[in-house]
């Protein structure tokens, strides 16, 4: 009889697999109190293994299945619900009763059983557009989901309309349209250099569909997108086939090449793109981006190596903690010019990540932004991780305020939520769940978003641990419905 037994790595304690799924109803708020018109749902992502990888040292953070977890409000009260995304790969191994697929982004390492399943593990991030609900992963199609139920419908194409074998987690939503804005790379397969572009109306049909190649094979995690252009990152996070085949990493960091940045005009053809090439660096996520007509300011969080240890040098150079440090810096790219630089400068001091935005300044002019924080100059950080969360004024004009979460914590990506309708940007809540790795608890907090470091509005106790998580979204029941795609309260 085979023996279920998980290796003994970093993801241990605190982060290790739970593989349960939950549903508590009425959680305890020990501190504070709910806003009662908050009406929808706080979606988190997690990668959970339901098995044990066969393979040595995987990637446990990128490459688990998808754990759909939903803080649902309504009325002062909060429930919380969590389900595994039914992906075609975790529907296999449950019948198996083992893990079939192996490392990370790599077909060749898989047992022959499963050649041709679609090997995502819809594990990133939430999407509500135009009524329907998805759980997202940058290397297959969405899966959609009912919100609700967090019940897995299945995997999704939009009527057929979406060809491209991958899709990003990180797609735009214009608040002056409603149109969806998304993309896949790799989109004929592993190692290509195809990216599909994609734009969906307000009422989710596919309207637009552009194909074109990158300067090489990259992971593209995420784009920039304005009134009028598409920003498409290719920083050399390398992905090479011949590597795949020697059941190496599939992704290496590559010193030796620059950054370029494709920015095509929105709805247009692949004979529009134009490449603009700067200094080598990675690119992590976007925070914001607009344009005036002529100039493009693309905010981003970028660094010297990739942020990912698992994901080595091409050159064979050992890792370096403090290049792995990523800062937002604001790109600006000059459309009317016939060059083909684009100028950078740094926007925040400290080492930074998961920016979240008030969605409703998507594509436009903006200055709120919310995020976490690695390291602040003068403050000892006991434990690893964010333990830090932080608002700021991209445009310098109001001073970053600083909330230290504790000792031996993890803070989850923020969410920003607008007080009400007519809020003026960044009037309202910003919601984080924080790790308590010493209690092996976590909690949600609920935080007043202009002044993130006094006390919390509520503390809500979740009676469990729950792992850590990249990304995190909050859709209003209204969102959720179809009825708007503006953020909102409810």
């Amino acid at each position: 009889m085979q023996q279920i037994r998980f290796p003994q790595n970093e993801f241990q304690s605190f982060e290790a697999p739970m593989r349960a799924e939950v549903d508590i109803r009425g959680l305890e708020v020990v501190q504070g109190k709910v806003p009662e018109h908050l009406d929808g749902g706080f979606y988190r992502l997690l990668g959970d293994r339901q098995w044990p990888s066969f393979t040595e040292n995987d990637i446990f953070l990128l490459n688990e299945d998808g754990m759909a977890s939903c803080l649902r409000i309504s009325n002062g009260r909060v429930d919380f619900r969590t389900r595994y995304v039914r992906t075609p790969r975790f529907v296999a191994e449950e019948q198996a009763g083992r893990a079939l697929f192996g490392a990370y982004r790599n077909p060749f390492t898989d047992n022959p059983s499963v050649q041709g399943v679609r090997r995502g593990t819809a594990n990133v991030t939430m999407l509500s557009h135009a009524g329907k609900f998805f759980a997202l992963k940058e290397d297959s199609p969405p899966v959609e989901m009912d919100p609700f139920t967090l019940e897995t419908i299945g995997e999704y194409t939009f009527g057929g309309d979406f060809t491209s074998e991958a899709c990003t987690a990180h797609p735009k939503i214009d608040p002056r349209t409603g149109e969806l804005v998304f993309f896949g790379y790799c989109a004929k397969g592993p190692a290509t250099k195809d990216i599909a572009y994609y734009e969906a109306d307000r009422n989710g049909k596919i309207i637009h569909e552009t194909w074109f190649e990158a300067p090489y094979t990259c992971m593209v995690h995420d784009i920039m997108v304005t009134q009028n252009y598409v920003v498409f990152p290719i920083t050399p996070l390398r992905h090479e086939y011949e590597w795949l085949e020697k059941r190496e990493p599939a992704f290496k960091y590559d010193t030796s090449e620059q950054v370029h940045l494709g920015v095509l005009p929105r709805k247009g053809t692949a004979n529009q793109i134009r490449w603009f090439v700067g200094p080598n660096q990675c690119h992590g996520h976007t925070v914001g981006a607009y344009d005036d007509g002529r100039y493009i300011y693309a905010d981003n969080t970028l660094s010297v190596r990739s942020f990912f240890p698992f994901f080595p040098n091409a050159d064979g150079s050992p890792f370096d903690p403090e290049d792995t440090k990523p800062y937002m810096k604001r790109w600006v790219i000059d459309m009317g010019s016939e060059g083909d630089t684009f100028t950078e400068r740094q926007l925040l001091q400290y080492p930074c990540e998961l920016p979240r935005i008030d969605t409703r300044f998507e594509t436009q002019p903006y200055s709120f932004c919310a995020l976490n924080l690695l390291d602040v100059p003068g403050q000892d950080r006991v434990g690893g991780g964010w333990q830090w969360i932080a608002t700021m004024d991209v445009t310098g004009k109001k001073p970053t305020r600083i909330r230290y979460a504790g000792d031996n914590c993890s803070i989850s990506e923020p969410q920003f939520v607008p007080a009400h309708d007519g809020a003026a940007e960044g009037e309202g809540y910003v919601l984080v769940v924080v790790g308590r790795h010493d209690e092996m608890r976590s909690e949600f907090l609920i935080l007043d978003a202009q002044n993130i470091d006094g006390p919390p509005i509520a503390t809500v106790a979740l009676p469990m641990r729950v792992r850590s998580t990249g990304h995190g979204f909050w859709y209003g029941k209204r969102q959720l419905m179809g009825e708007t795609h503006l953020l909102g309260a409810n």
